[in-house]
């Protein structure tokens, strides 16, 4: 038997992302929050290298997980994560980009659209 998810914030941004899931008719939301769902060995780290590796300037990212520090990135993104390194924020933030939380990321794109979910 599966054990109930105790970490309160990560309960609120599943419920969100959920509900503006439901309400937009957004399958990117919904999707992000199956994944954030899932128990926490199999959630994601990214680092940071394979943002810079599969996104454009000025793309925006939903990493239904952790953003680690490993690599460079030169190009600005626009990323929204559960949660954040700090010297991964510093250099997102470094090379013109933003760090977003879901819930905010969600807020500006209700429909889930232009938006690549990395794994």
């Amino acid at each position: 038997m599966r054990r109930k998810i105790t970490n309160s914030e990560l309960n609120e941004t599943i419920a969100d992302l959920k509900r503006k899931g439901r309400q937009n008719k957004a399958r990117a939301w919904l999707r992000v929050a199956e994944f954030l769902g899932k128990p926490k060995r199999s959630r994601t780290a990214v680092n940071v290298s394979r943002i810079a590796r599969n996104t454009k300037k000025d793309d925006t990212v939903v990493i239904p997980g952790k953003v680690l520090a490993a690599g460079s990135i030169d190009h600005p993104v626009h990323v929204g994560a559960f949660k954040f390194s700090h010297t991964a924020r510093t250099k997102i933030e470094k090379a013109g980009g933003s760090c977003v939380t879901l819930s905010r990321l969600s807020e500006d794109h209700p429909k889930g659209t232009n938006v690549r979910i990395l794994r």
